[in-house]
């Protein structure tokens, strides 16, 4: 049986990256793995949740809470700094870093992959991550992916089709997929609508943009 481990966050990239692989790989059995961190945001796994519900895959929502203590410092994860305001090439977003994020994630994914015998590990890390997020880059990516074939033993792929896409393209993904992005959550600041100043809620509005493409979301303001 062919199977696939996705990270889905709830997000618009991890969303679209389940249907992606879906569509690419076409896996007799479709894994997703969510993880609540402690991020101030916990609202985006109810989306990977709904999704999971409509791929019929099966969700494994990994508690890592209870270390949310040993990750001050992050406007995600400590209510005591707060979320920055505008683009991302700003060098204020780097108060969104957790650290080590993705590659706790990331390890956490490949275990399970062995155990279940999948043969592919996705996550959606894009080109516009890479100015602020150190663990979204492809050197990190690369680097990974060899630390976990000598920590496996296995050949299990890490995939990764945004590395060097902006997210507009995403949204065309999308859009080419049927996947409803309304149905996804982007904002760090969590409340009952997209904020639509953080940082990442204005580069959903602009990958909206750029792709020419209705944006569905519900934004309690624009920057």
């Amino acid at each position: 049986m062919r199977s696939a481990l996705c990270i889905v966050s709830g997000g618009m990239d991890s969303v679209t990256l389940a249907y992606d692989v879906r569509a690419v790989f076409r896996p007799d059995a479709l894994h997703f793995m969510s993880f609540n961190y402690g991020q101030r945001h916990k609202k985006e796994l109810d989306y990977a949740t709904h999704h999971a519900n409509k791929l019929g895959a099966r969700l494994d929502l990994v508690d890592l809470s209870g270390l949310a203590y040993l990750l001050k410092g992050s406007a995600l994860t400590d209510d005591s700094v707060e979320v920055p305001e505008g683009h991302y090439a700003e060098e204020s977003m780097r108060a969104t870093i957790v650290p080590n994020r993705n590659a706790m994630m990331l390890a956490i994914a490949y275990a399970a992959a062995v155990s279940l015998g999948a043969e592919v590990v996705a996550a959606g890390f894009h080109a516009g991550d890479h100015w602020v997020y150190p663990d979204c880059r492809p050197e990190f990516v690369d680097a990974f992916a060899t630390m976990e074939r000598l920590a496996t033993e296995s050949d299990i792929r890490l995939y990764t089709p945004w590395m060097n896409v902006q997210k507009s393209d995403i949204a065309l993904r999308a859009s080419e997929l049927g996947v409803n992005l309304a149905e996804s959550w982007s904002c760090y600041k969590g409340g009952d609508a997209h904020c639509g100043r953080c940082g990442t809620c204005v580069e959903r509005i602009e990958a909206f943009q750029v792709a020419g493409i209705t944006d569905p979301t519900a934004y309690e303001a624009r920057a």
